[in-house]
């Protein structure tokens, strides 16, 4: 079975939930055991660490971190969405403390058990139950709980902020010593942008791009690209050559795009007075990608390719069309018999040396 794009999106947001669980999970359980043997405490309410206390703790928290990250990747993440910052973790950190209560009152008597070689259901696990309820363990657990569900909700907020992939490859160190490679870019411009911000108003503007540009994410993922960069009204979409070429992702997702946008346009006359549109060139070439930053690290695409793009799709007015692609990546398409590929001849760039072949498709 082939996972789609978002699938894939969604278990590699989930799986980092697991691990973060499971690290802590482990140091607070050596923590906790290096305590009592140190003291020499026996305590009642307190579950010896044997192989297989461990193997199922070990495990149960690796699941509970994944549930956590499920919920949040496609529930939770959505419902405070546009709530500020300190708000969403206020509201999770309350959300998923009942939560984990529950898994508390459901984990503890099976674990007993596995130590005591006996039912979850035997008496003498519910007594040691009972006991654990009121004893320093308990408020132990809540607390390492707790820790482990901040730092794996901060990790969700940050990665959200600058970018999944962003923050993945900086924790990989990929870009850390620049690197060349072949890239696929679109860059999209809403018509009469200026026109429409005089119209509105800076803060009601504001709340229309936050909303067009949400409207664009799911045709992004599904078409396997990555928002490299929002400037005022203008987003720029990369892939990686192989992904952008498969399944004609570059170009679908310029019309997927529009089709999203325009599924709400009666949403947004109803709510702004106007519905959005846009336009979009695309182009491919080698960039050079890297970190780059003292004060504020960037992951960074340098090369001519983005100015180029940049320079195409600044030609749709004057050819009054919605989108414009270079002949290098028509020619590097399988564009089939749904597509109508219209030449507009050469045209001159600034900068270039040869003139360059531009299409529209539709």
């Amino acid at each position: 079975m082939v996972l789609s794009p978002k699938t894939k999106r969604n278990i590699s947001r989930i799986l980092p939930f697991g691990v973060i669980w499971l690290v802590l999970g482990w140091v607070n359980l050596f923590s906790q055991e290096s305590v009592k043997q140190g003291q020499n405490l026996d305590i009642s309410s307190a579950i010896n660490v044997t192989p297989e206390v461990f193997v199922f703790a070990s495990i149960a928290v690796t699941v509970v971190g994944l549930i956590v990250g499920a919920i949040e990747v496609a529930w939770l993440g959505n419902l405070f969405s546009k709530k500020s910052f300190s708000q969403k973790i206020g509201y999770k950190v309350v959300f998923y403390t009942l939560f984990l209560l529950v898994v508390i009152i459901i984990a503890f008597p099976i674990a007993a058990g596995v130590e005591l070689h006996v039912s979850p259901l035997d008496s003498i696990v519910w007594e040691r139950f009972m006991n654990f309820i009121p004893s320093i363990e308990f408020a132990s657990t809540l607390v390492s709980i707790s820790f482990s569900l901040f730092v794996s909700l901060f990790y969700s907020e940050i990665s959200e902020n600058i970018g999944h992939g962003v923050l993945i490859k900086f924790f990989t160190g990929k870009y850390h010593k620049p690197i060349e490679e072949k890239r696929i870019f679109l860059f999209s411009d809403m018509k009469s942008s200026t026109t429409i911000a005089e119209q509105l108003g800076h803060i009601k503007y504001f709340e229309l791009l936050r909303e067009y540009y949400s409207d664009f994410s799911d045709a992004i993922i599904r078409h396997s690209g990555e928002v490299y960069q929002y400037i005022g009204d203008e987003v720029v979409i990369s892939w990686k050559y192989e992904d952008g070429i498969r399944a004609n992702n570059c170009i679908n997702c310029f019309f997927a795009m529009k089709e999203d946008l325009g599924i709400r346009a009666e949403w947004y006359t109803a709510t702004f007075g106007l519905a959005p549109d846009f336009k979009a060139g695309l182009h491919v070439g080698h960039v050079t990608t890297g970190e780059i930053g003292a004060l504020k690290k960037e992951i960074i695409f340098t090369g001519d390719v983005l100015n180029t793009t940049a320079r195409i799709q600044g030609l749709c007015n004057k050819y009054n069309v919605d989108n414009l692609v270079s002949e290098d990546l028509i020619t590097a398409l399988q564009l089939d018999n749904e597509f109508r590929i219209t030449s507009l001849g050469k045209n001159e760039l600034k900068g270039k040396e040869d003139n360059l072949e531009l299409f529209t498709v539709q």
